[in-house]
């Protein structure tokens, strides 16, 4: 992905990076001596890059769930998927950039694939949207599901989006209700759904195509209602509470597992999914393996009673006396 573009708490891994990759082109022109002292600051960084990353708060996990070399859903399909085959349009109004849809293998399983894309340049950034879905996006992302139940096929969901757009005209064509369509509809879907969040899960626009079966989530992605800095602007006025917000808001992985709101945290690479696509990306498509194999036992019946279990049984609950209350724990 080229020169890696750092957040501020990373400096102290970037120098260390540059100075490793100096030291191995001096190496590779001489006679290999330089060795025993590139090992040494490997090691170094293994532990400082260790260190770092096992302190984040929840507002650096937000800055590294939008890290601009963080992998997409384009560079997942191609690590995770083969034999994929995109497909576009709602065959009402457009085709949607923001998500791409299409038919590809997982392992040797047939599977629908769903993913929301920001775009790594400018160009393809303003061509998707910046990975903001309007309401045909989400109508296509629907025609992409209902494919997935009439030939049998699991639906893969990835998920990384800052929220669905908010422009006028997505309104007017209704956004809300292609949201609310979709939420339905993958609710009663009659084949397995695993979703992934990669990177950001915001509010409706990832809802929108966020139910599954199982819900996994990258340790270094977020899931949240509102963006950290739309929940400062309304709560108190100012952006620059956005770190409080995104403390408040409980974005990251672990806390949503502890509210039973995911069903796992996948690991990362030492210092995140940026630092190695590849070892991400196979990490990801063990875990994926994992509860696919577990969902594609289950008769279909069961599949939907479980899948009912799982959204009836998240959250606590106060009655008129101020008790709260948990929903029982799911069978």
């Amino acid at each position: 992905m080229g020169k890696m573009e750092g957040l501020t708490f990373e400096k102290p891994i970037i120098e260390l990076e540059d100075q490793i990759h100096k030291l191995e082109q001096l190496d590779a022109k001489g006679d290999g001596s330089l060795k025993p002292q590139i090992r040494q600051l490997e090691r170094r960084l293994l532990q400082i890059t260790s260190k770092i990353f096992e302190k984040l708060d929840p507002w650096d996990i937000v800055q590294v769930s939008r890290h601009p070399q963080r992998p997409h859903t384009v560079d997942y399909i191609k690590m995770i998927f083969t034999e994929f085959t995109e497909f576009h349009g709602d065959r009402l109004y457009r085709d949607d950039p923001a998500v791409i849809t299409g038919f590809a293998r997982f392992d040797s399983i047939p599977v629908v694939v769903i993913g929301q894309e920001k775009g790594r340049d400018i160009q393809e950034k303003v061509r998707r949207n910046f990975g903001m879905m309007h309401p045909e996006g989400y109508r296509k992302a629907l025609r992409a599901m209902e494919l997935a139940e009439r030939f049998k096929m699991p639906l893969m969901v990835l998920v990384d989006t800052p929220g669905a757009y908010p422009g006028i005209g997505a309104e007017e064509r209704g956004q809300a209700e292609a949201i609310a369509r979709n939420i339905r509809e993958m609710s009663l879907l009659e084949t397995p759904i695993i979703v992934s969040v990669i990177g950001e899960g915001g509010s409706g626009g990832a809802l929108g195509i966020g139910v599954g079966d199982r819900v996994l989530m990258q340790q270094y992605a977020i899931y949240s209602v509102i963006s950290p800095e739309g929940c400062a602007a309304i709560l108190w006025r100012d952006n620059a509470k956005a770190k409080e917000a995104a403390e408040a808001l409980q974005v990251t992985a672990p806390q949503l597992l502890s509210h039973r709101l995911i069903d796992e945290v996948v690991k990362e690479p030492v210092g995140g999914a940026h630092r190695n696509p590849q070892r991400a990306a196979s990490i990801l498509r063990r875990v994926i393996r994992r509860h696919l194999n577990e969902l594609m036992v289950l008769p279909i019946p069961e599949l939907l009673e479980l899948r009912s279990d799982k959204y009836r049984c998240m959250g606590p609950f106060e009655t008129d006396n101020n008790t709260q209350h948990s929903l029982p724990e799911r069978s």
